[in-house]
Protein backbone atom coordinates (compact mmCIF):
# COMPACT_ATOMS: atom_id res chain seq x y z
CA UNK A 1 0.00 0.00 0.00
CA UNK A 2 1.33 3.44 -0.86
CA UNK A 3 1.96 5.93 1.92
CA UNK A 4 -0.88 8.37 2.49
CA UNK A 5 -0.70 11.61 4.46
CA UNK A 6 -2.18 11.33 7.92
CA UNK A 7 -3.62 14.84 7.58
CA UNK A 8 -5.95 13.64 4.83
CA UNK A 9 -7.85 11.78 7.57
CA UNK A 10 -8.04 14.52 10.22
CA UNK A 11 -11.04 14.29 12.47
CA UNK A 12 -14.00 16.58 11.92
CA UNK A 13 -15.28 18.77 14.74
CA UNK A 14 -17.93 16.18 15.69
CA UNK A 15 -15.34 13.38 15.60
CA UNK A 16 -13.18 15.39 18.00
CA UNK A 17 -16.07 15.97 20.37
CA UNK A 18 -17.76 12.56 20.25
CA UNK A 19 -15.56 9.53 20.90
CA UNK A 20 -18.18 7.14 19.57
CA UNK A 21 -18.34 8.96 16.23
CA UNK A 22 -14.54 8.95 16.07
CA UNK A 23 -14.49 5.23 16.91
CA UNK A 24 -16.92 4.39 14.11
CA UNK A 25 -14.61 5.69 11.38
CA UNK A 26 -12.90 3.17 9.11
CA UNK A 27 -9.73 1.64 10.56
CA UNK A 28 -7.44 3.59 8.24
CA UNK A 29 -8.95 6.93 9.27
CA UNK A 30 -9.06 5.96 12.94
CA UNK A 31 -5.36 5.03 12.98
CA UNK A 32 -4.29 7.94 10.76
CA UNK A 33 -5.77 10.61 13.00
CA UNK A 34 -6.79 10.16 16.58
CA UNK A 35 -5.16 6.82 17.42
CA UNK A 36 -1.89 6.82 15.44
CA UNK A 37 0.09 6.78 18.68
CA UNK A 38 -1.77 3.69 19.91
CA UNK A 39 -1.06 1.92 16.61
CA UNK A 40 2.66 2.80 16.79
CA UNK A 41 3.08 1.36 20.29
CA UNK A 42 1.07 -1.75 19.42
CA UNK A 43 3.26 -2.29 16.37
CA UNK A 44 6.40 -1.98 18.51
CA UNK A 45 5.02 -4.33 21.14
CA UNK A 46 3.84 -6.86 18.55
CA UNK A 47 7.42 -7.64 17.53
CA UNK A 48 9.47 -7.78 20.75
CA UNK A 49 12.33 -9.53 18.94
CA UNK A 50 12.80 -6.50 16.62
CA UNK A 51 14.28 -3.13 17.52
CA UNK A 52 11.18 -1.17 16.57
CA UNK A 53 11.11 2.43 17.76
CA UNK A 54 8.45 5.11 17.83
CA UNK A 55 8.80 8.45 16.06
CA UNK A 56 6.59 11.45 15.39
CA UNK A 57 6.21 14.22 12.86
CA UNK A 58 5.67 17.87 13.58
CA UNK A 59 5.89 21.07 11.60
CA UNK A 60 9.49 22.31 11.64
CA UNK A 61 10.02 24.43 14.72
CA UNK A 62 6.64 23.55 16.26
CA UNK A 63 6.01 21.56 19.43
CA UNK A 64 2.69 19.98 18.45
CA UNK A 65 2.92 16.41 17.18
CA UNK A 66 1.00 15.79 13.96
CA UNK A 67 1.50 12.06 13.52
CA UNK A 68 3.10 9.11 15.32
CA UNK A 69 4.44 5.94 13.71
CA UNK A 70 6.68 2.94 14.32
CA UNK A 71 10.07 2.59 12.63
CA UNK A 72 12.42 -0.30 11.92
CA UNK A 73 15.57 -0.27 9.76
CA UNK A 74 14.43 2.61 7.55
CA UNK A 75 10.83 1.39 7.32
CA UNK A 76 7.85 3.17 8.85
CA UNK A 77 4.56 1.62 9.94
CA UNK A 78 1.36 3.64 10.27
CA UNK A 79 -2.20 3.60 8.89
CA UNK A 80 -0.70 3.05 5.41
CA UNK A 81 1.13 -0.11 6.44
CA UNK A 82 4.90 -0.48 5.97
CA UNK A 83 6.62 2.11 3.76
CA UNK A 84 10.13 3.48 3.48
CA UNK A 85 10.39 6.22 6.11
CA UNK A 86 11.61 8.87 3.62
CA UNK A 87 8.46 8.28 1.57
CA UNK A 88 6.25 8.70 4.66
CA UNK A 89 8.02 11.96 5.51
CA UNK A 90 7.74 13.29 1.96
CA UNK A 91 4.05 12.43 1.57
CA UNK A 92 3.17 14.13 4.85
CA UNK A 93 5.33 17.21 4.19
CA UNK A 94 3.77 17.57 0.75
CA UNK A 95 0.26 17.35 2.20
CA UNK A 96 1.02 19.87 4.96
CA UNK A 97 2.77 22.23 2.56
CA UNK A 98 5.54 22.82 5.10
CA UNK A 99 8.77 21.11 6.10
CA UNK A 100 8.35 18.51 8.84
CA UNK A 101 10.65 17.41 11.62
CA UNK A 102 11.02 13.80 12.67
CA UNK A 103 11.13 13.44 16.44
CA UNK A 104 12.28 10.26 18.14
CA UNK A 105 10.06 9.21 21.03
CA UNK A 106 12.03 7.68 23.90
CA UNK A 107 9.32 7.63 26.59
CA UNK A 108 6.54 5.11 27.19
CA UNK A 109 2.98 5.54 25.95
CA UNK A 110 1.66 7.00 29.21
CA UNK A 111 4.36 9.63 29.41
CA UNK A 112 3.97 10.49 25.73
CA UNK A 113 0.21 10.92 26.16
CA UNK A 114 0.70 13.11 29.21
CA UNK A 115 3.28 15.32 27.52
CA UNK A 116 1.40 15.71 24.24
CA UNK A 117 -2.26 15.63 25.36
CA UNK A 118 -3.06 12.37 23.58
CA UNK A 119 -5.58 9.82 24.83
CA UNK A 120 -4.50 6.69 26.64
CA UNK A 121 -6.21 3.51 25.42
CA UNK A 122 -8.64 3.54 28.36
CA UNK A 123 -9.86 7.00 27.34
CA UNK A 124 -11.38 5.87 24.03
CA UNK A 125 -15.01 4.95 23.52
CA UNK A 126 -13.88 1.31 23.38
CA UNK A 127 -10.52 -0.36 23.90
CA UNK A 128 -8.45 0.38 20.76
CA UNK A 129 -5.73 -2.18 21.57
CA UNK A 130 -7.44 -5.26 20.03
CA UNK A 131 -8.38 -3.20 16.98
CA UNK A 132 -4.77 -2.00 16.64
CA UNK A 133 -3.38 -5.53 17.03
CA UNK A 134 -5.67 -6.79 14.28
CA UNK A 135 -4.66 -3.86 12.04
CA UNK A 136 -0.93 -4.50 12.56
CA UNK A 137 -1.54 -8.14 11.67
CA UNK A 138 -2.93 -7.20 8.25
CA UNK A 139 0.48 -6.07 7.03
CA UNK A 140 3.51 -8.21 6.31
CA UNK A 141 6.55 -6.62 7.98
CA UNK A 142 9.58 -5.85 5.81
CA UNK A 143 11.75 -8.52 7.45
CA UNK A 144 9.33 -11.34 6.56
Amino acid sequence: MAAEAAGAFRRTAIERLDQRVAWERADKAFFAAGACHVLAWVCRDSYPDRSIEVAALRLAGDLQILHVYAIWAGWAFDHSGWNPEPLLLAVNADFEGHPLERVGIAVDLAEFCGEHHHRMPDQYWRDPLPRAREYVGRYTPPWA
